[in-house]
């Protein structure tokens, strides 16, 4: 592959790192995005333009199946009996790309569905960073401004309690991303095999279709022979049908360990994350069910 080995270019990196990069339009999209957290705003982009994918793909699917029709149409107004039915009859091989592609595109929307459960995810942990990066704050404006604030020591208390719980939260986010980072495109990635092994398919038996025509030159005054090769063209739409129908994806499976709780834990351990002194005296600990949980925020 005559490619880059990383997208992210130096230059780029670099005209992020100053705040350059191009001037971006104002519009209800750009406003949505600016009210995510800080945390989820890249992965909200990327969903949104996977949106944008899907109905490209939706479209021209639409369009292929339009295409479709107006061919056989085409064939029907040459009064060509061979043009007419071979016309046709690729019309349909036509439609069904079509139909194949629209089918993608819904593929690409399952797949689309588990990478937002990773931004819920990022979004529910933001405001435990918040939090913590509050506390701490505050603990340093006291110490510089106060040194002997009894606030101190009850700061202190609530950024011990703050970092538990982001460890928790933290913990969940890797364990989710991971793990449907993997699903998403696992799930992307069959959809691509099916779609190409599919229209490979419906490609080899239009070529087939085409081999029934003949091209044989003629001369003013030349008679074509009669066309008489229907069955046979019927017979290469039934082997694409039943070709179609027994296809199967056959694919080597990618492995995963993951086995979360509702909590976003390893199921079946006996999670229990000790944090320091809570305002009693007493030790707290944070279980896998006193998670974040994940908001199922309704973005597009």
């Amino acid at each position: 592959m005559n490619r880059s080995l990383s997208l992210r270019s130096k230059k780029t990196h670099q005209g992020n790192e100053s705040g350059g990069g191009t001037t971006r339009r104002f519009g209800f999209a750009s406003m949505r995005a600016s009210t995510q957290p800080e945390l989820s705003k890249k992965l909200y982009r990327l969903i949104k333009s996977e949106n944008h994918v899907i109905s490209a793909h939706t479209s021209a699917g639409r369009e292929q199946i339009s295409i479709a029709a107006q061919l056989s149409e085409w064939g029907l107004s040459t009064n060509d009996d061979a043009i007419s039915d071979i016309s046709d009859k690729i019309g349909v091989m036509l439609s069904e790309l079509g139909e194949l592609e629209i089918t993608y595109a819904h593929n690409l929307e399952d797949f689309r569905s588990v990478l937002k459960s990773i931004r819920n995810v990022e979004a529910s942990v933001q405001p435990s960073r918040d939090k913590r990066a509050k506390i701490t704050d505050e603990i340093q404006r006291l110490k510089y401004k106060e040194p002997q604030s009894p606030k101190l020591v009850q700061l202190e208390q609530e950024l011990v309690r703050a970092e538990a719980e982001n460890l928790v939260a933290e913990a969940q986010l890797s364990n989710v991303t991971r793990q449907k980072l993997k699903e998403a495109y696992a799930a992307h990635f069959a959809a691509v095999v099916e779609r190409s092994q599919k229209q490979e398919i419906l490609a080899k038996h239009s070529r087939r279709l085409l081999a029934l025509l003949d091209d044989t030159p003629v001369v003013p005054g030349d008679a074509r022979p009669a066309y008489d090769l229907e069955r046979d063209a019927r017979q290469i739409l039934a082997d694409a049908e039943e070709d179609l129908r027994n296809w199967t994806l056959e694919l080597e499976e990618v492995p995963t360990n993951a086995s979360l709780d509702a909590g976003a834990m390893p199921s079946m351990a006996n999670i229990s994350i000790a944090s320091s002194v809570n305002g009693n005296g007493e030790q707290a600990s944070l279980q896998g069910s006193d998670a974040v949980e994940p908001k199922h925020e309704v973005v597009v």
